[in-house]
């Protein structure tokens, strides 16, 4: 899970960029790094450890000029975190000069990085993914050029033969040095991606036209005054020239929208659409669909109090709460200054940044038997330290409900769960999760209730659900890929 975001401005765009950086930060805290394109076609490119607000200096926004450009913000995946050569986004000199950001994670990347060596004669100095998506598509652009330009056709025709070689998930933009900026994404639309417009207004010197914007949320869009166009398509491209006129295409032969369940359950902001689908609503009706889980599997007047674990589960608690008839109270108090627990590397900096972040209201516990409703469950490190806190600030008892339900297998298109062996309710049965945690009673969502929350009144006809199902969308993951990925992270 990353975010990224590409404008073609008519002016500097660096601040609009770093502005829906900041906007995007919950998506990766890892590392952060923008790029921007002169008209001449000289890049200007700075990227650093950290979060947008350490990462770039006056002087570095100040070197960041063009009316072209994009910009990342990293939550690791593959690759080293504290290595800042896996910061995003990557160049490439030929052909023309490429950089490019992604948010996603390939699962070929073995047959990948054999072919380029063997086939494509192009050297790979990282680990990163995205080092291997911007070789691929220079050498596929390098393929295509008959003369001195290059036109929307042949970019289409390049991106066209990137689906060809690339299994996985790829949300992308990229810069093209002198001919302007390309997004695409992958054939499953698993990872989101999304078109916003401004109207063209009268500049000094210059003849109107329309500035243009991709990025991984619509709240990015709404933000900057743009109006939606609409999503990516699974498998299209977007070209937009350094004129600004746009270009789409589809370029893939098969594709099928399938986006990732966890966007709506953890991933995404909740005021963010994502193929129009509200965030906000998904997480309203999850909380529904719980409610009338946590009445089956609790026994009566086992409940006094409903709380959420902020911020995410907010929506689903108060539906609960509203649901059930039970009174809602906000329990925990957040520091907003310490990040996403889940996405911080490291089960140990996980464990010590949940107190830091959370600090228990002893008033709302004392004596009471209190429902606490999570957002998910994925490695039980939260969830523990959660509910012990709890007892500490003097719950009588602790029901622990997750929105989402158990998630017993490896997520390998873009979320940090690779390994069966760091997800707590792999080879457990729910009473045996419960002992885990410490809680007194566990509820989960059922995988049925989960799929009817975001699919409710849409046009969705499927979802990857492969972290709480096992069944991987894309049709390419195999056992021997899992095991491989798992005994990489291991090394």
């Amino acid at each position: 899970m990353c975010g990224i975001v590409g404008m073609a401005g008519q002016g500097p765009v660096n601040q609009e960029i770093y502005d829906a950086l900041l906007l995007l930060q919950h998506r990766g805290q890892d590392s952060t790094g923008m790029a921007t394109a002169e008209s001449s076609g000289v890049f200007h490119i700075h990227k650093a450890r950290g979060q947008v607000r350490e990462a770039f200096r006056t002087r570095d926004m100040r070197a960041l000029l063009g009316d072209i450009g994009l910009g990342h913000v990293r939550y690791a995946t593959k690759g080293t975190a504290s290595n800042e050569e896996e910061a995003q986004p990557f160049y490439v000199n030929a052909p023309y000069g490429i950089v490019l950001v992604h948010n996603g994670n390939l699962t070929n990347t073995r047959e990948l990085t054999s072919e380029l060596f063997s086939k494509d004669r192009r050297h790979l100095n990282t680990s990163s993914d995205t080092e291997l998506l911007v070789n691929i598509l220079g050498s596929e652009l390098q393929s295509e050029i008959t003369g001195p330009d290059l036109d929307p056709a042949q970019v289409f025709r390049a991106v066209a033969r990137v689906h060809e070689r690339v299994e996985g998930s790829y949300a992308s933009i990229a810069l093209i040095a002198g001919y302007g900026l390309l997004a695409f994404r992958d054939p499953f639309g698993i990872r989101p991606l999304i078109l916003g417009k401004r109207a063209a207004a009268q500049v000094p010197g210059g003849e109107p036209r329309d500035e243009y914007i991709v990025a991984s949320e619509s709240l990015v869009l709404e933000n900057g005054g743009f109006e939606v166009v609409r999503d990516v398509e699974p498998g299209e491209a977007v070209f937009i020239a350094l004129d600004g006129t746009l270009h789409a295409q589809q370029c893939a032969e098969k594709t099928m929208l399938a986006p990732c369940s966890f966007e709506y359950v953890y991933l995404a902001r909740p005021d963010s659409v994502m193929n129009g689908v509200s965030v906000y609503e998904t997480r309203l009706r999850m909380g529904e669909r719980l409610a009338d889980t946590v009445a089956k599997y609790t026994p009566a007047g086992a409940i006094d109090v409903v709380m959420p674990i902020p911020d995410s589960a907010r929506p689903a608690a108060m539906q609960v709460a509203r649901k059930l008839g039970i009174e809602y109270r906000e329990g925990f108090y957040k520091n907003r200054y310490v990040g996403r627990t889940f996405i911080m590397p490291g089960q140990a900096v996980r464990k010590k940044s949940v107190r830091q972040k959370l600090n228990a209201m002893s008033t709302e516990f004392q004596g009471k038997n209190v429902l606490l409703v999570d957002d998910s469950i994925v490695r039980g490190t939260t969830s523990r330290e959660i509910i012990q806190m709890a007892r500490d600030a003097g719950a009588k008892s602790v029901t622990f409900a997750s929105a989402a339900p158990p998630v017993r297998y490896p997520h390998v298109y873009g979320i940090n769960m690779p390994s069966r062996h760091e997800l707590v309710a792999h080879g457990r049965t729910i009473p045996e999760i419960a002992e885990e945690l410490g809680c007194d009673y566990l509820v989960y969502q059922e995988v049925e209730d989960l799929k009817a929350a975001i699919m409710e009144g849409t046009d969705l006809v499927d979802l990857d659900m492969s972290c709480f199902d096992g069944r991987y969308v894309t049709g390419t993951v195999s056992d021997e890929y899992l095991a491989w990925v798992e005994g990489s992270q291991e090394s």
